[in-house]
């Protein structure tokens, strides 16, 4: 008797071809006529790189040049992290899939470059193969706009719009390393060495001094306790303030007057004072008048008229005391 089935086998779906494997992944594939990009099996299926790194890849080969691929763009533009990103960013550069520049344009400017590479190659052959600097200027800005310049190892890659990028040709067969030739220096000729030039050299006994106020500040407060570079360092502003006046006392009130509770860096708080409460140079001291040729000399001898002593007086007449015999005698002569 045959075997009796319960249910009846399920209705395959239109459109998909019915699996020869019982279990796994079945793909489903459609012809794509444009914007697509070819991913090699070497990086989909890579055994020591991360999910996120080989995603990250894909998505750097997929886009136009001169788009941004920097970490903040990237993070931007997807939920990962800025750690995530920079750490697979490291390991697509690790595994010769990505390289980082950081080079001098004609403007001078310093910006970092990125070159990704279909293929990964090692440091040996892209330190070889120095792709062209790529400069565009936007009319209008008045200034150079530098692209990011994104290359690829492979051959032609279809980019949004039909638009394909011409990549440079790698060669089939692998580079043989060659040791690069070594320049053989000239000898030098024999010049005197060009010595830097010095600064001015400050008043010494002033530097001592600045450098014992500073390393005696810790006697007022025991966070005060600098370093005998950080001594050396904040010496010449002490000068400054002893070369416009201050004396030291003033000095080191205004040092350490008023400290902040919490002090992690006693000599950038230090050197903040010196720079900051820096006061003007004192002005020029007024000239002293000058002195006349005439000396001074006391009034000549007189003879009084009342009692015949001699005084010192620039007139003739009566002395101290017969004047003032006189105007008590005349008050007495008029009460009486």
């Amino acid at each position: 008797m045959a075997e009796q089935k319960l249910s009846a086998a399920p209705r395959p779906i239109q459109g998909v071809r019915r699996a020869a494997t019982p279990s796994g992944v079945t793909h489903v594939r459609t012809c794509l006529s444009g914007q697509y990009v070819v991913v090699g099996n070497h990086l989909a299926q890579h055994r020591e790189l991360s999910l996120t790194a080989i995603g990250l890849a894909t998505h750097i080969f997929s886009v136009p040049e001169s788009t941004p691929v920097d970490i903040r763009s990237l993070a931007e533009r997807f939920p990962e992290g800025r750690d995530r990103i920079a750490f697979a960013l490291r390991e697509l550069e690790a595994h010769g899939y990505l390289r980082r520049v950081r080079e001098h344009t004609e403007d001078g400017r310093l910006v970092t470059r990125t070159y990704a590479h279909h293929t990964p190659v090692d440091a040996v052959s892209a330190a070889g193969a120095e792709p062209v600097r790529a400069v565009e200027r936007r009319s209008g800005a008045g200034r150079a706009r530098i692209r990011h310049a994104v290359e690829a190892g492979g051959g032609e890659t279809p980019q949004e719009g039909g638009q394909a990028v011409v990549e440079p040709a790698v060669p089939a067969g692998p580079t043989p390393r060659t040791r690069p030739e070594t320049p053989v220096p000239e000898a030098p000729v024999s010049a005197a060495p060009e010595m830097p030039p010095q600064e001015p050299a400050r008043s010494a006994p002033l530097h001592e001094k600045a450098v014992a106020l500073l390393a005696g500040l810790r006697r007022a407060d025991e966070r005060l306790t600098l370093s005998l570079r950080e001594v050396r360092r904040l010496a010449p502003a002490v000068v400054d303030w002893f070369e416009r006046g201050v004396g030291p006392v003033a000095l080191r009130h205004t040092l350490t007057a008023d400290l902040p509770v919490v002090m992690k860096h006693p000599a950038g708080v230090l050197a903040y004072r010196l720079r900051e409460l820096l006061p003007p140079p004192l002005p020029a001291a007024p000239e002293p008048p000058p002195v006349t040729g005439r000396a001074h000399r006391p009034p000549p001898f007189q003879e009084c008229d009342g009692c015949e002593r001699v005084f010192r007086a620039p007139e003739p007449g009566r002395c101290r005391d017969c004047r003032h015999d006189q105007v008590t005698g005349g008050g007495a002569a008029n009460a009486a």
